[in-house]
Parts: structure tokens; sequence; C-alpha cells
């Protein structure tokens, strides 16, 4: 049974704050030992429910925040830069289960803990063929291009309901129920990283209930961006990226794995 395991900062137990995820403040040293601890959490669910391979990438910022002397030595770890359109390295058709873990609701979503979508600095709203997603439905579409289903999502309550909404009977871990964009209601962090374990636990458990999140082209990804600026910086041609108005531009095409890397990346 090979797991993978995405994981992002935001949507950890404890963590509400900029400061608290951005590297060179204070707030950061205390964060990271927080966001390591709840992925352990997890590797160790995902082999408690049955997995015999877990891979683990750090998908926050510049995707070096894990103290590396605390890696779960299980586990397999991606960090660093990878090579555009490589969401995921070592993925494969191979992989049985995707745990989203340390989540945040799509842009826009109210009182919800640091909410956005890939870019708070740029993106303010983004589809996927007609419907709105966050970055749980834009992971679980790559993922289920390979045939991969998403089994858990954890962080605030927003995007807990957001993974229902989307993708059904998934596990879920509600480690805060947000407040407000910087504020929410905490569990303390032994019991956040239980409610993980067992929630990945349960996932891999029942790995092979869950489905794919597939999406049937042709693929239409559209983006609304916060300024003319960003919109003018794109090379669009008319066909398959295409301007709307200045702050909406459209990605175009059959496969969905080029589209989406088309809107991410370029």
């Amino acid at each position: 049974m090979q797991v993978y395991i995405m994981a992002d900062m935001e949507g950890i137990g404890g963590i509400v704050l900029r400061e608290q995820v951005t590297k060179g403040t204070p707030e950061y040293a205390e964060a990271r030992q927080l966001f390591i601890d709840e992925v352990n959490a997890a590797v160790a669910g995902a082999f408690e429910g049955g997995a015999t391979r877990v891979i683990v990438r750090d998908g926050h910022g510049t995707g070096c925040n894990f103290p590396a002397e605390k890696m779960d030595p299980r586990a397999e770890w991606v960090q660093g830069s990878v090579p555009a359109g490589q969401r995921f390295p070592g993925m494969s058709e191979e992989t049985d289960l995707l745990l989203l873990v340390g989540y945040h609701a799509m842009a826009g979503t109210k009182a919800a803990v640091r909410d956005h979508t890939m870019s708070s600095a740029t993106w303010q709203r983004f589809e996927l063929n007609g419907r709105e997603v966050g970055e749980v439905g834009i992971d679980a579409a790559f993922a289920g291009y390979l045939g991969v289903p998403v089994g858990l999502v954890t962080g605030d309550d927003k995007v807990c309901r957001e993974a229902r909404e989307l993708l059904g009977d998934v596990e879920t871990a509600e480690v805060k129920q947000a407040l407000a964009r910087h504020g929410a209601l905490m569990l303390a962090p032994v019991t956040s990283r239980k409610l993980v374990r067992e929630a990945a636990a349960r996932a891999v458990a029942r790995a092979h209930s869950f489905t794919p999140f597939v999406v049937e082209p042709p693929v239409v990804v559209r983006i609304r961006y916060t300024g003319t600026e960003m919109v003018d910086s794109i090379r669009t041609d008319g066909r398959r990226k295409i301007r709307l108005d200045g702050q909406t531009v459209e990605f175009r095409g059959d496969n969905l794995w080029e589209v989406l890397s088309m809107a991410l990346w370029g």
C-alpha cells in the first residue's frame, strides 16, 4: 500500500498568523515544530492503517520547512524546489492514496484561517470546469488524473467542509475552528496530532473505498487575478490562453495535467 502525503502549513493545529508561516520570524521557529509533529502523526497513522511505503512532500513555500532530525525515518521526504509541472514527485499510477495534511480553505472563504488559493497576493478565484475550487480541488484533480484518490484532508473546519462537499465521504481531521483569517478556536497540539493520526489510519485502512476525483475533458481553468498587471505578464494566444477581461484568463485543453500546469506554471 503506497501512500502520498502532501503537507501545507496554514492548516496545522496552532497556526493562525502570517508570521508563523514566514521564514525568518521568531514565530516561524515554533510553527515548523508544530508542522513536522503533525505531519509525523499522519505518517504514523498511515503505517498503522496498512501503508507499506509513505512519501511526504513539503508543499509550503520553499518546500524546506521540516526540521530534518525530526522526520519519521520510515517515510521518504520530498523537500525543496521541484521542476515546474511536478506537483507530486514520486507519485504514480502505483500510488494507492493521497492524504492532504495542513490544508486551508479556498480564497474568499468567510472566517477561514489563512484562506487563499495558491497565491494570496495574485489570485482571487480559481475555477475548474465551471466550479470554484481551492488547493484541495486542484490537488485532488492532479492526483485523480493518475487514478489516485484523496482519502484525508486535515485543517480548520472550513477546509474540512470544503473537502467533503467536493470529494464526498473522505476522512477529515478538524484541528481548529476558524473564527477569522488570523484567529481560531484551537485544540492543544497533542490533541490535534491524535486526531490526525487516527484519521490517517482510518483513511488508509479504507483506501479502496475512495474514488479518484476525475475531471473529464475538455478542461477549462479560469483564474481571476488580483490586478491587471498580473494578466499583462501572461502571454495569451486567444486559443489555449484567453484573456477574458482585465483580471481574468481562461486556460483550455483536453489534457488535465497540461492545462493545470499551464495555469499554475505558464
